[in-house]
């Protein structure tokens, strides 16, 4: 089952203890301030990042594909966040590129509530509810059709236009 009202009360404290009032959220500066540190490099296209843990030296890294566009890179530190705050790594924990399906192997063994975990993670933080209340008050309509509205705030927000369109969804504020 997901911890929704956990993870969106973790996310709300982590931008609190960041001071963040407003969009975009200062992702990489999260990160250091819970412990990982960020790197970025080249990987094959199908891997979007991966959280390493080293058990010893208590030392953790959040890698991110540099190929990625850069919304999408915000959005995977974000999860590799999620995880790291959520979930027992063991090592090494590598993410890669996810499709949205309503069903598919994972979900069928039952595996998946970590992903959803994670991305649930990411979008509390990068799209906090509070803070997209108010900037869904100042546009006059917020739907599917109104592809310009979405993506202007994914632009503010620093994600993707799919990311904030689920958000969106998500919170109610549009049907799909």
């Amino acid at each position: 089952m997901v911890r929704r009202k956990q993870i969106r009360a973790l996310a709300t404290e982590l931008l609190q203890n960041a001071h963040v009032e407003k969009p975009p959220v200062p992702i990489e500066r999260i990160a250091r301030a819970v412990g990982p540190r960020v790197e970025r490099g080249s990987a094959p296209k199908d891997i979007s990042g991966f959280l390493y843990r080293d058990k010893k030296s208590g030392a953790s890294v959040i890698g991110v594909n540099s190929d990625h566009p850069r919304n999408r890179q915000n959005f995977t530190i974000a999860h590799e966040i999620g995880h790291f705050l959520l979930h027992v790594v063991d090592d090494i924990h590598i993410d890669r590129d996810f499709r949205v399906m309503l069903r598919n192997q994972e979900s069928s063994q039952g595996t998946s509530v970590e992903e959803v975990e994670a991305n649930a993670f990411a979008a509390e933080l990068l799209m906090p509810v509070n803070i997209l209340k108010q900037d869904l008050a100042k546009i006059d309509r917020v739907d599917l059709e109104n592809e310009n509205a979405i993506a202007d705030l994914a632009r503010l927000y620093r994600v993707s236009t799919q990311a904030m369109t689920f958000r969106l969804i998500n919170l109610g504020y549009i049907r799909p």
